[in-house]
């Protein structure tokens, strides 16, 4: 998916939530509608407050912790992450399989990728080739954070002292947002009342908790840069990953015991859309997040998910998950049971590892491999 339909998506899905939770019924079909705009799958889970409800559109100087984390299993807000295969399959390449991209050189991209990908040159993949290169594209990932990071502390960083207090950052944040800089930063010196609208303000209630959990011992209420990354990419703290954890617990649990069972996280948001078609959608959320959490995020079987689980689960870098994920990739693919991947299947199932559909140019494929 290109950054630009990334953006349209992640806006919609803001605009969707924020008016389905202050006017469920009058808006029912604007939901429907605007579903169907973007991926079918991607339903809103169910949200304890309206935090993290302000689209998060990235730009040059983004200072809003985003929603969606590339390489991380589920978004902030409990959503899974629709992305996350083709996203540690491409690294930073990803954005190069546009979906108007001419196939044959999408098919010569892919076939350049497993050349990578086979490590030992014995023209197929194996489990532990394709856990090599998932830690390889998760940490390509790590390292775009790492650099966005710099362009957004800058910007909150007005002073350039390598340290910034939750006061310049709530002025830049709520300038970004299309307040006055100047009369916010005039009333913030003289501690006066903002007089925001309520879920700016809760926005900010939001930010403030984590803010505060990425102040990295001995708390001193100022972040350096390493501390403002893991505010804004908690998959690069593991106190702030744990937090992260808590956050969508807490979203999802619904009888206050601090686990998830399956009914807990396969729930849909309240309302559903009148119509059968509608229902469908309902039907396949549903599916896709019984088969999440039956298969892969309960671990030892038992029906309910603990916040370690979910913390496990979660962590990018950890080489067990890669390793279960390379397996579940092969398996999709691998259409003679060897457990291993030849390139025609990936070819095949172009569409599974990269959202390009490249089926009717993986024959006589050997010509160019």
């Amino acid at each position: 998916m290109s950054t630009s339909a990334r953006r349209g998506e992640e806006t919609i899905m803001g605009v969707w939530r924020t008016l389905c939770c202050r006017n469920l019924l009058a808006f029912s079909l604007l939901g429907y509608v605007l579903l169907h705009a973007v991926d079918v799958h991607a339903r809103p889970a169910n949200m304890s407050s309206s935090k993290d409800k302000t689209p998060a559109v990235r730009d040059d100087n983004e200072i809003l912790p985003p929603d969606h984390l590339n390489g991380v299993k589920l978004e902030r807000d409990g959503q899974l992450n629709k992305d996350f295969h083709q996203e540690v399959f491409l690294g930073k390449e990803m954005e190069e399989f546009e979906e108007d991209s001419e196939p044959r050189r999408n098919r010569k991209k892919l076939i350049d990728i497993f050349t990578k990908v086979d490590f030992n040159k014995d023209r197929s993949v194996s489990a532990k080739e394709m856990q090599r290169w998932i830690m390889e594209k998760t940490e390509e990932h790590f390292q775009e954070a790492v650099q966005e990071n710099k362009n957004s502390f800058r910007a909150v960083d007005p002073d350039g002292d390598g340290h910034v207090t939750w006061d310049e950052y709530r002025i830049k944040f709520l300038a970004s947002k299309g307040f006055n800089e100047k009369e916010i930063a005039e009333k913030v010196k003289n501690n006066e009342d903002l007089k925001l609208d309520e879920e700016t303000q809760e926005v900010l209630e939001s930010l403030k908790d984590r803010w505060f959990q990425a102040d990295n011992p001995p708390a001193d209420q100022l972040l350096n840069e390493e501390e403002f990354l893991s505010f804004l990419h908690p998959e690069h703290s593991k106190g702030m990953l744990k937090y992260m954890v808590k956050e969508i617990v807490r979203d999802l649990d619904q009888d206050g015991d601090q686990k998830l069972t399956l009914s807990e996280f396969i729930s849909l948001p309240v309302g559903t859309v009148e119509n059968q078609q509608g229902q469908d959608i309902d039907d396949d959320w549903v599916r896709e997040r019984r088969k999440e959490f039956e298969s892969v995020i309960d671990m030892d079987r038992n029906g309910i998910v603990t916040m370690d689980e979910l913390e496990e689960y979660m962590d990018p870098m950890n080489e067990h998950n890669a390793l279960n994920e390379a397996k579940q990739m092969i398996a999709v693919a691998d259409e003679n049971q060897n457990h291993q991947l030849e390139l025609e299947e990936i070819l095949r199932y172009s569409e599974y590892f990269t959202g390009s559909k490249l089926m009717d140019y993986a024959r006589n494929v050997h010509e160019e491999f």
